[in-house]
């Protein structure tokens, strides 16, 4: 693991004041450790960057100016979501003789997998993974090749060995993977059904009278039928003269 100096100054001002430091370009932060004394401090943000922008894991040999030196790492930076810059940062001191768990980045090598130039998607799912070691066994990073990594198959924790470190991950958990293309399938046209206007139904002839029947003949309504004749009267016999 690479080591790098920063030389950062006690911090007096708290409170109300840290928004007055901000002002002037230094971001405040604290350094801690197990069985340490807290000590506030700050630094200038340009040297604060290069921490947390890196994918590399550094041990930071921080100076103070009280004339001390201390090993840590940096275990959380706090940005600020408006102006996307760091506001506060955490120093966790090390031990040489005590294990720690810390985050190492994970680095993608050997090009384009064989996978994504037969079509496939590489999917890299862990950026990051969990480890437990002695501050002197810390990787800078985590290096997996895909170069030969086909469609359908992937890296999983349970296949990395890293010598003297623990890995704190779920083994069957995916790292990086190469999927099939996804194939999006176009929705079938619909075809507008158009209702078709009916046809004007004919208007239905009332027939006066009474509808004959099927079979019988239709009955000119003209024609009433005829009157009975009245029978006629017989005549009386002429009475004889006298």
């Amino acid at each position: 693991m690479s080591e790098i100096t920063l030389t950062a100054e006690i911090r007096k001002n708290v409170g109300k004041r840290i928004r007055a430091m901000r002002k002037t370009g230094k971001v405040p932060g604290i350094y801690y450790g197990h069985g340490q004394q807290n000590i506030p401090v700050s630094l200038p943000a340009p040297t604060l960057t290069p921490l947390y922008s890196t994918s590399e894991t550094h041990v930071i040999n921080l100076k103070l100016d009280d004339g001390s030196s201390h090993l840590c790492v940096l275990r959380d930076v706090q940005i600020d979501p408006v102006t996307e810059k760091p506001v506060h940062f955490d120093l966790f001191g090390l031990n040489e003789n005590e294990t720690l768990t810390i985050q190492i980045p994970v680095k993608l090598t050997g090009g384009i997998p064989k996978g994504v130039r037969e079509g496939g998607i590489l999917q890299h799912v862990l950026h990051k993974l969990k480890v437990s070691c002695l501050p002197k066994h810390i990787p800078d990073h985590v290096e997996i090749n895909v170069e030969d990594l086909a469609i359908n198959h992937s890296v999983h924790v349970k296949d990395l060995t890293i010598p003297n470190v623990t890995i704190m991950e779920n083994a069957t958990s995916t790292i990086v993977a190469v999927v099939p293309p996804v194939v999006v399938k176009e929705p079938e046209p619909t075809v507008a059904v158009v209702p078709t206007a009916e046809a004007p139904a004919e208007p239905e002839v009332i027939a006066k009278g009474k509808k004959p029947e099927e079979g019988a003949e239709e009955v000119d309504e003209k024609k009433k039928p005829e009157e009975k004749k009245k029978p006629e009267e017989k005549k009386k016999p002429e009475e004889k003269k006298k």
